[in-house]
């Protein structure tokens, strides 16, 4: 798959294979939970558009192909001239016995509060697991860079998660 001259449908169906998934569950990130055709569907397109590319794809191609799945989506959110969907949190329960739930709810809702590009790079090197050099692939940015806004983004949600009112401060019982 390193030879950028034996890009046949052979090469595309191995990568294809070893990242379909991950394309699926990054647009299922970032598009509403109950959109799994629509996460599929992105999937295709980036497919399609790494078959028309498949000269450009590196031969660690899975940075490169959430950089493609970023960029249809975001023509596609412009397309409609809206935001990103809100992220459906629910109803919190009043008691929970499991405590990484009420956490992993403010979380959620912190990082919905931040801009696209911070909560776009804690996607990336979070729920994608990028190195924060691949993620600079994705974003279109230097290591620095993509450093920097890491660094920064940390810092924001920290500061939201500190502001967010728990259960524990309003008196609340577990």
């Amino acid at each position: 798959m390193d030879d950028a001259n034996d890009r046949d449908t052979g090469w595309f169906r191995a990568v294809y294979d070893r990242h379909y998934a991950d394309v699926v569950r990054y647009g299922l990130r970032r598009l509403d939970t109950s959109a799994a055709s629509a996460a599929e569907e992105l999937a295709q397109e980036v497919f399609l558009v790494a078959w028309r590319r498949r000269w450009d794809v590196p031969s660690h191609a899975l940075p490169w192909l959430y950089g493609v799945a970023r960029r249809l989506l975001a023509n596609h959110w412009r397309a409609q001239r809206a935001a990103p969907p809100p992220v459906e949190l629910g109803e919190r329960p009043a008691t929970d016995r499991h405590d990484g739930v009420d956490q992993l709810l403010d979380v959620r809702a912190a990082l919905t509060r931040l801009s696209d590009d911070d909560q776009e790079i804690l996607r990336l090197v979070a729920w994608e697991q990028l190195a924060v050099g691949e993620a600079a692939l994705v974003l279109g940015c230097g290591v620095t860079a993509a450093k920097v806004r890491l660094h920064r983004a940390r810092r924001r949600l920290t500061e939201l998660l500190a502001d967010t009112p728990t259960p524990a401060r309003l008196g609340g019982t577990r």
